[in-house]
């Protein structure tokens, strides 16, 4: 079975890396030119559109910023009918990695079901050192027969699949997730602020929290390597945190929308998406 992979940035050309472990021909295609020669370096073959990566493949992994760039690849640009919907095999499995609105995954999946292919939301968490690590976790929408079809390529980057349910579930779960995380960012981000301002060390905050469970590995990860680069200058804290405080909005908002569309009202994650850009630049 040939598996295709598309999108070949810090999280996707590693996981584009672990799908050689398969022993299948692997087939990608990025805008980068860089990443792809790396990958074809590596055993990988070469697709110079996504409409060729379609016609190749029965596995297609979609790994790329937003809905609306996840939308031009299966669509085409401007309806020009070279969508990976138009031109996967029938029977082919498009996983859809990206962090998405709920309401796109379930618009996508019954168009991919007309044409006789299978739409799978398989979002992922672990960030880029997970994905070098193999160490990811998919989050799973897709029926049991799916999901089991799905596990060996998930495997080759990951330690752990979460079948989340049918359709639609995997993109919910991931949503739930971010909304936690940042969460917990902005928390600390406050936390440790008010700590310094009352004569306390971020140390001894991180030392109590510790102890009781509420400071997380990741929160403590993301306040230490933000307050060191914060220290070498606003440029530098930009360059290096900027991309992610952009990501956190966006993902914030599909979380939004989709809670909208389902009519959970979510006060406390809205104020999180309207500062977390500050948060990660320490602005606040």
């Amino acid at each position: 079975m040939s598996v295709g992979f598309i999108g070949l940035g810090n999280i996707g050309k590693p996981i584009a890396k672990h799908l050689l472990k398969l022993g299948e021909p692997v087939w990608v295609h990025d805008v980068a030119v860089g990443p792809v020669a790396e990958l074809v370096e590596l055993g990988a073959r070469r697709a110079s559109t996504a409409s060729e990566l379609a016609r190749e493949c029965r596995h297609i992994g979609i790994c790329v910023r937003d809905t609306i760039d996840v939308e031009q690849l299966l669509y085409g640009c401007a309806g020009s009918g070279r969508g990976l919907l138009e031109q996967a095999q029938p029977d082919s499995v498009i996983a859809v990695h990206s962090t998405v609105t709920h309401e796109a995954m379930m618009r996508w999946a019954r168009h991919a079901t007309m044409r006789g292919i299978h739409l799978v939301d398989a979002p992922i968490t672990g960030g880029a050192s997970g994905a070098e690590d193999a160490r990811l976790c998919y989050m799973v929408g897709a029926s049991d027969e799916l999901f089991e079809r799905c596990k060996p390529v998930f495997a080759t980057s990951s330690n752990k699949q979460v079948h989340a349910g049918d359709t639609g579930a995997g993109i919910t779960l991931k949503l739930c997730n971010n909304i936690m995380t940042y969460a917990a960012f902005a928390a600390i981000d406050e936390a440790s602020r008010l700590a310094r301002a009352g004569g306390l060390t971020v140390e001894m905050l991180i030392e109590v929290g510790r102890a009781n469970g509420v400071v997380t590995p990741q929160m403590e990860a993301f306040l230490a390597n933000r307050d060191g680069m914060a220290a070498r200058g606003p440029e530098m804290l930009e360059k290096a945190f900027g991309l992610f405080g952009a990501l956190g909005r966006k993902d914030l908002t599909a979380a939004l929308e989709s809670a909208d569309k389902l009519g959970v009202s979510m006060v406390a994650s809205e104020r999180v998406r309207d500062i977390i850009e500050d948060v990660f630049l320490a602005k606040r």
